[in-house]
């Protein structure tokens, strides 16, 4: 990579590391091309030289915090036995990342796609989210016999959409009104999907 190269990914950087403290903190509301420029330390105008438009920013802030979340789980889990407990594992992992940064829970499963932007890569990036931390566990399950891949994909639907439903509840303080309360129906739905 040559300077300028490298000048540009420092600046391009910038903007995405505003932009993301700025989602974390305070969710997508308060996101915009001036606020997210301002706190980059560079003109708005600036931005527009290294993103196509607001949401191709966006769409950056979402791979990065896929990653966070990932590394997040991957240490969290490193100790966990394969199989079953692994998945419960890794789900607590994953409802702690959004626990912690409620800001891109909404951003994740509260903002309506058309809102946030066109793109199907964002969409698909959050839907598979939780399918793809679990993927090799539940390859893991199907390869020693203990669930067939019929069951493993109908615990996987089961289980994406039975955990989204739950953080919504919770992050949005309908239910349960605590967190261990939150974390005691957690566990219950785990143990429901996965014995």
């Amino acid at each position: 990579m040559d300077k300028k190269q490298i000048q540009e990914q420092r600046i391009k950087g910038y903007f995405i590391q505003a932009a993301k403290e700025l989602l974390k903190g305070e969710g997508l509301k308060r996101v915009s091309v001036r606020i997210v420029a301002d706190r980059a330390g560079y003109s708005y105008a600036t931005l527009y030289n290294y993103f196509k438009d607001l949401n191709d920013l966006i769409f950056e802030c979402v791979k990065e915090f896929q990653a966070e979340c990932e590394e997040h789980v991957k240490v969290k889990t490193k100790k966990s036995p394969e199989g079953k407990q692994k998945i419960k594992d890794i789900v607590k992992a994953y409802v702690g990342y959004f626990n912690e940064y409620p800001g891109v829970f909404g951003l994740f499963f509260l903002e309506r796609m058309g809102d946030l932007c066109a793109k199907k890569e964002t969409s698909g990036l959050i839907y598979h989210s939780l399918d793809t931390l679990c993927d090799e566990q539940w390859k893991y399950l199907v390869g020693n016999g203990e669930l067939t891949a019929e069951e493993a994909e109908s615990k996987k639907q089961l289980l994406r959409f039975t955990i989204t439903g739950v953080l919504v509840f919770y992050e949005n303080r309908l239910q349960p009104g605590t967190y261990k309360e939150f974390t005691k129906l957690l566990d219950a739905q785990l143990s429901g999907i996965l014995g």
